[in-house]
């Protein structure tokens, strides 16, 4: 019987042409009943998993022969996404929003690539089939509409709302966060329909945040109960008998010790040195042998595997494997003896490995040392600690000795070092943020990280020489395209990089990284570099880890968290055991396994990283609620086409819109990253020291918005912008719009009359001035059939129109406070006045208009007829034609008479109290 391998490669034959099922029967001569059903069966799984297509005349055929590439779909919140080829040497694939095919975040598709930019530049493709969707459930919040209901996802990535018959509320009511499982995905422009199938509680609970990031990753919490079970079976402690039996080596004299967080419980590594008498050093690192306890298909195993990694959100953890293990026999406690694997490395003045050991060993640490304590030890900080571990105090300073030897030898060879500050959320009981700490990177922690390091390079390039099946972790080198726009990125700040061609060496980055140490661009070039380069991935085949320039590296150390070390733990013991080799039927049968964990492994941590990033996300929002109108220092960290992010001492990011920047217009500059105003050149870099304020908190979207302090609003610097045009009048007897006004230095421009009906009038009145000794602004144009052109306004400088009053049929609104200025959009003016002067905005008189509504100060005035007056805030976004509107104290939203109601996913957006008052160019179309 054929196999599944050997008619892929059969297709993949650069002669193949696309087949019928029968053409393909009678090339492999498949002449028997059952082996033609078995045939038949797999020409479907593979059409089915996209592997192999069937084209319109029934034809077999390889995706990658049709000019399609099969991959994952990895989407944006505003719609569009990048197709993550399977093939590995494949670019990235770049899909509109309209190409998407109803396609949802993570779907594997197959795509047809259309077009590609000049000189190989970025390509671009359409979906053409959803081969399997990833998104089962979404979590968000439910919106009842009686006879119907939405969930609005918290995945912005998934862009549609989830339809939900009423039958499928299952008990689920207005504002509660809840799970629904899709029972049916989109077609076309329909929407997602599902069930509720778990209420999580009401959105503003205590504690429904994080729950609720953990069913939108599904995450396992509780452990099945047969997995406690087995993990229950494992004993408290070992026997002599059991190390005397597995003849492991005896390193319970050792000065052993291990060095973790205040608050580690599951410590799974430990160290010793060692100074030798012909001047090299002695590393042991050694591991717990968890592997001894949790047996290759058991049912701890099966749950490992499923999770992949242990998940560290803010207020707690996900582990692994049970507390029963992790912080019982498996963790390396101190003064009891316990099961590990060690590696013993000898290392020559030039910290090159001259001489190694991996073996079995029972060990007992002396002490449970901290990173703070061991720091104060180094630095002879408190004479009580010194005192305390006299006798491990030579050990510690001869641990700083080796590794600050091992990090020099590993810069010399170019590995690249990222130097993140990273923060730690506290949080009290309820879960809310209490504080932001930055975590110290000290030299205890580098203590540790360079000689896990060393074992985990020792032990990759051991088992690849032995050529044994195993799991390496892999970073490949930088795609050229985006190492290329980061050059010229880093170049922008003066900073150059030498490479032969398009190679750049990692040495090259890292010389870089070390220019730019104590800079102001130092971390967004950081951050820059870091996003050009791949994501690091576990991999059955060593390729080579670009970051660290090591030829060879696994993940060894921490077996108790990650399933890939548990894995090669395992075959590092069989091959111990068997005197260095493996059987030939587990030879066989671990290659088969290896690239599937592999993969696993690596999802699994995917997954682990976004779940932990949207709860620091969410929790530092959080913490900032109460801050709102506080003053920060910050650091620009990054500029973009709509506004700048800022960094804050804390490590805190929060966006300053392009709209809140009122002293000037200005213009992104893609090539230096900065922000140029338009009449002042005033520049915003990245590293540029600003001091902000908090301006308001979305715990919808978690984003945080700053606003610059003491920034001068536009309308108080000299003007020359002309108010819109007024709106247009009812045909029976209706009055003309009037336009905008402005206000401010002087020289603003009126805006022109409302165009009336035969009957009515229209008035076109110059925006008045607010400083006495200014110019006033030019009369507006007269408007259309019986309108009267209104007078310039009062200053002291000659009035450029004259002053004649027009007969509108508008409503006038007085209000108080600092002038404000308004402007036209189009047909139907906003108009915004915020005290010192008169602002009327005119209606017409009929039926069906869009109106807002008028509170008085800085409000808009409506009418109520079948013309087109003034444009309420609506409940997306003020637009017009003319620009987009933000006003000082307006109303949430507008009211929408007329029309079709529409169901409104988020509040209005229009500007809270005490806005500020600017609007934003649009391009023209």
């Amino acid at each position: 019987m054929i196999t599944e391998q050997q008619l892929l490669d059969f297709m993949r034959e650069t002669a193949y042409k696309p087949m019928t099922y029968q053409e393909l029967e009678q090339h492999f001569e498949i002449e028997d009943a059952a082996d033609f059903k078995a045939f038949l069966i797999m020409l479907n799984t593979l059409e089915e998993s996209g592997k192999v297509l069937l084209t319109r005349n029934n034809r077999y055929g390889m995706p990658e022969r049709m000019d399609l590439v099969r991959g994952r779909l990895q989407a944006h919140a505003k719609g569009f996404a990048f197709l993550i080829p399977e093939d590995r040497e494949h670019p990235d694939v770049y899909i509109h929003a309209n190409d998407m095919k109803s396609a949802m975040n993570g779907d594997t598709v197959l795509v047809k690539v259309t077009s590609q930019g000049p000189s190989g530049g970025r390509l671009e493709g359409e979906i053409v089939r959803i081969v399997t969707r990833a998104v089962t459930q979404v979590v968000g919040v439910f919106q009842s509409h009686e006879v119907y209901g939405f969930v609005i996802p918290d995945d912005k990535r998934i862009n549609r709302d989830i339809f939900i018959p009423r039958t499928n509320f299952n008990g689920a009511v207005d504002g509660q966060k809840v799970v629904a499982k899709i029972v049916s995905y989109p077609e076309g422009r329909a929407a997602a329909e599902g069930e509720v199938i778990e209420i999580l509680g009401h959105k503003d609970e205590p504690g429904i945040d994080i729950l609720s990031v953990i069913r939108k990753h599904q995450l396992p919490e509780a452990f099945p109960d047969e997995v406690v079970e087995e993990a229950e079976k494992a004993p408290d402690a070992i026997t002599e008998e059991e190390i005397i039996q597995q003849g492991r080596r005896d390193l319970r004299g050792l000065n052993i010790v291990t060095i973790d967080g205040e608050d580690a419980k599951d410590l799974d590594d430990a160290v010793n040195v060692e100074k030798l008498p012909n001047g090299n050093y002695r590393l042991g690192v050694h591991i717990a042998d968890v592997g001894y306890y949790v047996k290759e298909n058991s049912k701890l195993d099966q749950e490992a595997y499923n999770r992949g990694c242990s998940v560290y959100l803010v207020d707690r953890v996900i582990p692994m494997l049970p507390q029963r293990l992790s912080n019982g026999i498996c963790s390396l406690n101190p003064q009891v003896d316990r099961l590990t694997l060690s590696c013993e490395m000898e290392f020559n003045d030039q910290m090159k490995v001259v001489k190694h050991d991996i073996f079995t060993s029972v060990i007992k640490t002396k002490e449970r040392m901290t990173y703070s304590n061991v720091r104060k030890i180094l630095e002879g900080e408190e004479p009580e600690l010194l005192e305390r571990y006299k006798d491990l105090v030579d050990d510690f300073h001869l641990m700083k000795e080796i590794a600050l030897k091992l990090r020099a030898m590993r810069m010399r060879r170019g590995a690249v070092d990222f130097d993140f500050e990273e923060s730690k959320i506290i949080v009290d009981e309820e879960c809310k943020p209490v504080d932001i700490v930055k975590r110290e990177r000290s030299i205890a922690e580098q203590i540790i990280e360079e000689f896990m390091l060393a074992a985990n390079e020792t032990v990759a390039e051991h088992f690849h020489w032995l050529k044994v099946p195993f799991i390496y972790r892999v970073h490949e080198d930088p795609d050229q395209e985006k190492l290329q726009n980061f050059l010229a990125f880093a170049a922008n700040f003066g900073h150059h990089v030498k490479g032969r061609g398009n190679a750049i060496h990692p040495r090259a980055l890292q010389s870089l990284l070390e220019d730019i140490n104590g800079t102001k661009e130092q971390t967004v070039i950081s951050t820059m570099m870091l996003r050009s380069m791949k994501q690091a991935k576990y991999d059955s085949e060593m390729s080579g880890h670009f970051g660290l320039a090591a030829e060879f590296y696994s993940h060894f150390t921490s077996p108790i968290r990650r399933y890939p070390d548990l894995v090669i733990h395992r075959v590092i013991r069989e091959v111990i055991e068997n005197n260095g080799a493996l059987p030939e039927n587990r030879q066989e049968y671990l290659a088969g396994r290896m690239a599937d964990i592999a993969q696993q492994s690596s999802e699994r941590e995917r997954v682990a990283v976004e779940a932990e990033r949207d709860t620091e996300k969410m929790k530092k929002a959080e913490y900032m609620l109460d801050k709102v109108g506080e003053e920060f220092e910050g650091m620009i960290s990054s500029v973009t086409s709509f506004g700048m992010f800022i960094e804050l001492e804390n490590t805190v990011e929060g966006l300053i819109r392009l709209s809140a920047l009122t002293d000037d217009y200005y213009h992104f500059d893609d090539q230096h990253m900065a922000l140029i105003g338009e009449r002042t050149s005033k520049v915003f870099r990245i590293g540029d020291e600003v001091k902000i304020r908090v301006a308001r908190v979305s715990m919808e979207e978690y984003t945080i918005d700053f606003e610059m302090v003491d920034m001068k609003p536009r309308d108080e610097r000299p003007g020359g912008f002309s108010g819109g045009r007024g709106g247009k009048g009812g045909r029976p007897a209706g009055g003309g719009g009037r336009g905008g006004a402005k206000s401010g230095s002087g020289g603003f421009t009126g805006s022109r009359g409302g165009k009336g009906a035969p009957t009515g009038a229209g008035s076109s009145r110059g925006g008045r001035s607010a400083d006495e000794s200014s110019k006033g602004g030019r009369g507006g144009r007269s408007g259309a059939s019986n309108t009267a052109g209104s007078a310039g306004g009062k200053g002291g400088g000659k009035p450029r129109g004259e002053r004649r009053a027009g007969d509108a049929g508008g409503s006038t609104g007085r209000s108080k406070g600092a002038v404000s200025f308004g402007f036209g959009s189009g047909k139907g003016g906003y108009s915004s006045t915020a005290g010192g002067q008169e602002g009327t905005s005119a209606s017409g008189q009929g039926n069906g208009l869009n109106s807002g509504s008028s509170r008085g100060e800085g409000s808009f005035k409506s009418g109520k007829g079948g013309g087109k007056g003034g444009k309420g805030g609506s409940g997306r976004k003020n637009t017009s034609p003319s620009g987009v509107f933000i006003g000082e104290g307006a109303t949430p939203g507008g009211v929408q008479e007329g029309g079709a109601p529409r169901r409104k996913r988020k509040k209005s957006k229009g500007a809270p109290a005490n806005g500020t008052a600017a609007f934003v160019r649009k391009k023209k179309k």
